[in-house]
């Protein structure tokens, strides 16, 4: 099921626009790609107030105003290797207010910035690079015939414990390919 999105002001006072002017409910909520249930609780709400601004909402405000969270998400991307608890630390010194592990992680995942490993790369020597580039000047006109014969083989790091001791960078980039900041050289093999 897709998120649900919120009309903007301008969208709904463009829908009940659309509405008086006689487009049916159907066709305004495909047109702004809603659900009809989401048109049909503005109608009522204009119908019976004669606005289309949201109600305020309930429940606890937030401790952290968006200039908080923005620097927030500054400390985190300035350091990425940062934990949480030296985020929390920063913060305090900056502005001199407190609050908890948990609300920075919580702003984190919403600028979409999670904790993940780092991608390992080996560590790469002039003479390393040099000999990879004659290993591709060599083969670089194998067939697949020829290939085929190759046999490749990779080594794999297995623990029996969750936690292996290696870093943790602040990400936020899903699946792509990671910058050179949240990569960590190895030095094996």
């Amino acid at each position: 099921m897709p998120p649900r999105r919120k009309l903007n002001e301008f969208e709904r006072g463009r829908a009940v626009a659309w509405f008086q002017d006689g487009v049916p409910k159907r066709e305004v909520a495909r047109r702004l790609h809603v659900s009809i249930s989401v048109i049909v609780r503005l109608i009522q709400r204009f119908t019976a107030t004669g606005r289309v601004q949201e109600r305020r909402r309930p429940g606890r405000p937030k401790k952290t105003t968006p200039r908080a969270d923005r620097l927030i998400e500054r400390l985190a991307l300035q350091t990425r290797s940062a934990s949480s608890s030296i985020i929390r630390r920063q913060r305090r010194v900056a502005t001199n207010t407190n609050i908890s592990q948990q609300t920075i992680r919580n702003r984190l995942h919403g600028f979409n910035l999670r904790s993940r490993r780092p991608a390992v790369r080996p560590r790469l020597t002039p003479a390393h690079r040099a000999a990879r580039c004659a290993f591709c000047r060599r083969h670089v006109r194998w067939t697949r015939q020829q290939w085929s014969q190759v046999q490749f083989s990779d080594e794999s790091r297995f623990t029996l414990n969750h936690n292996d001791d290696r870093p943790r960078f602040c990400n936020g980039l899903g699946g792509l390919q990671p910058s050179p900041q949240n990569t960590l050289v190895s030095c094996t093999g």
